[in-house]
């Protein structure tokens, strides 16, 4: 999920459940960290529909973990939420110092009392959305500390989770709603992947009915918010009622499989957004993944995590009302993040591959809280309540123009059909709006798959990454189908 932090979210679980690390309400930023009088805004249990969208760059979450540019502080004072938001707008401070009850996110809440909350998982880098995706899938961003532009086109050359469940002969799946953001990485292109990527509405409840699940599944939420099927990833200003059904309806899928006892579902957040939480953050001991160090002007070292981010950890291997805290190792010093995942898989499945970091290596993993009973449970709910209605006071618009997010996911479609090699196309983004996104970056990855789908029928090799014509030209073309070629 996108974009919220650990006290926004789950914080007022608290009063349901004292072993959680949540709030109670004394929590507070100053307007200005550097006047000792400066009025406090307190945190609140008042969050609803957020919208403009917090500020969540590198500069900006150092600004709220330290409350300035001096980053020496141990432990991280996370002092400056209010003060960059308010930098943005007034009024903006009071909106990332707030955070849901609980009956507002009643599919959370429930979750949470039935299985198992992190409290401790943070966000692998202080920066934006990519970087964090990446640490999910490959315990490293490969440097990048942004979302940089040339390398989202290109692609990410390290090895990932995939790759080393493949090397093990094992399987996996990714469905996809508008577009797969995991196609950010160069390996994931081979021919060899194209029947791993799903069209979820078509075919994840079905692969799920039929027991078909493969051994490792991600699921990829709609980054688009248009009329007939709105955003459900929890991004501002996207309404959370939304990511709450989907969350909902994947849980019911999975309950209702045949594969439901061999299970565990894990619900996280990339980053916290530029809301307020009142964990520190680590910012010693952390080590970085590969010596790859951040670009100019900061030249980051990975040598501190991002803020803490909403975990939810479902099976029926899982005790009702588990709180997991910090890790038990394999350091003194490590903790749950998201490079967890990929060391609890290798754990988990026993992968032939090492680890694919340091990061991984150093991390916590979970894999113990299912070695604790010896037979799966079945009382497990079979449903989840319905969410409330929408939080949304206005309507959709989905004439505007995209966020920073989403243009990054056109620039990946613009790669996939491509459309990335066009002179004309370097800004393509700046000029779309949301309507017009989600159509492209649906129709450039349904074109990129078809390609893919017909070199194998053709007996490409496996290992060939596909390459794409403009798809323009190809359109103008009349071929009824997309033009390729293919590259090692």
């Amino acid at each position: 999920m996108e974009n919220r932090s650990f006290d926004h979210i789950l914080g007022w679980l608290k009063a349901m459940n004292k072993d959680i690390d949540g709030v109670t309400g004394n929590e507070s930023n100053p307007i200005s960290t550097m006047d000792e009088n400066s009025p406090k805004i307190y945190f609140s249990s008042d969050a609803e529909f957020v919208d403009p969208d917090p500020g969540h760059s590198f500069q900006a979450i150092r600004e709220q973990i330290f409350g300035s540019e001096d980053t020496s502080a141990n432990p991280a004072p996370m002092n400056g939420f209010a003060q960059q938001a308010e930098s943005m707008g007034e009024g903006m401070a009071k909106q990332v110092m707030s955070g849901f009850r609980p009956e507002v996110l009643p599919v959370y809440s429930t979750l949470a009392s039935e299985f198992a909350v992190f409290d401790k998982w943070f966000a692998s880098v202080p920066t934006s959305t990519q970087p964090n995706r990446f640490y999910v899938h490959s315990a490293t961003s490969h440097g990048a500390s942004s979302n940089v532009r040339r390398d989202l086109i290109k692609g990410f050359p390290q090895k990932t989770i995939f790759d080393s469940l493949d090397e093990s002969g094992l399987s996996f799946g990714i469905y996809y709603q508008n577009i797969p953001a995991t196609l950010f990485f160069d390996q994931l292109r081979r021919l060899k992947h194209v029947f791993k990527f799903h069209k979820y509405d078509l075919s994840f409840k079905l692969h799920a009915k039929l027991g078909m699940l493969p051994n490792y599944v991600v699921i990829e939420q709609r980054y688009f918010d248009v009329n007939l099927f709105p955003a459900n990833d929890d991004h501002p200003s996207h309404d959370v009622a939304e990511g709450q059904k989907f969350v909902k309806e994947v849980y019911e899928t999975l309950r209702g499989s045949p594969q439901w006892d061999e299970m565990m579902f894990l619900i996280t957040y990339d980053e916290h957004g530029g809301f307020y939480d009142h964990v520190p953050t680590p910012v010693s001991n952390v080590p970085n993944p590969d010596g790859v160090n951040g670009p100019e002007p900061f030249y980051f070292e990975f040598e501190r995590l991002g803020v803490r981010v909403p975990t939810l950890l479902i099976s029926p291997w899982i005790e009702k009302g588990t709180v997991i805290h910090e890790p038990n190792g394999p350091t003194p010093d490590s903790q749950f993040e998201h490079s967890s995942v990929p060391a609890t898989v290798k754990k988990i499945f026993n992968l032939k591959s090492d680890f694919l970091t340091k990061r991984d290596a150093w991390a916590g993993s979970f894999e113990s809280y299912f070695y604790v009973r010896d037979t799966p449970r079945t009382d497990c709910p079979e449903t989840l309540p319905d969410p409330i209605k929408s939080l949304r006071p206005i309507p959709i618009n989905e004439d505007k123009q995209i966020t920073e997010f989403q243009e990054e996911l056109v620039l990946l479609a613009s790669q996939l059909n491509g459309d990335s090699v066009l002179k004309s196309y370097t800004d393509l983004g700046k000029t779309m709006t949301v309507k017009q996104a989600n159509s492209y970056v649906q129709d450039a990855v349904a074109r990129f798959l078809e390609a893919g789908r017909m070199a194998l029928n053709a007996g490409a090799n496996d290992s060939a990454i596909i390459q794409m014509r403009p798809s323009l030209t190809s359109r103008k073309g009349g071929s009824s189908g997309p033009k390729f070629s293919l590259s090692s």
